[in-house]
């Protein structure tokens, strides 16, 4: 089952909201600056994987260049982080939405 929160990087004034499946892992990732609220990161696992499949290395560079890249390995302990907090899927999808559009991408 997924789960959908956020957290915040105080270092960075970045706020990450993620998708995570059962196993933890980021299956999609918005990454909003704090002070403009702008967009910075809207990656998919799906996507990467299908390009790393077709073995696409131009590809995979002009996605990363412009969805960023999707955070790797588990991100379980995401609770202890700072301002952490559980969101709905639909504020989610909402967010997922508006940064795809910004980073010039479909949802």
């Amino acid at each position: 089952m997924a789960i959908w929160f956020r957290t915040y990087y105080e270092d960075e004034d970045r706020w990450l909201y993620f998708e995570a499946d059962d196993e933890g892992l980021a299956v999609r990732q918005v990454e909003v600056r704090g002070r403009d609220s702008r967009p910075v990161i809207a990656a998919s696992l799906e996507e990467v994987l299908r390009l790393r499949d077709r073995a696409d290395l131009a590809a995979m560079g002009r996605y990363e260049g412009q969805y960023g890249v999707l955070a790797e390995g588990s991100v379980d302990g995401w609770q202890d982080q700072p301002r952490a907090a559980g969101i709905s899927a639909e504020e989610f999808e909402r967010l997922w939405a508006k940064a795809r559009w910004a980073l010039g991408g479909s949802a």
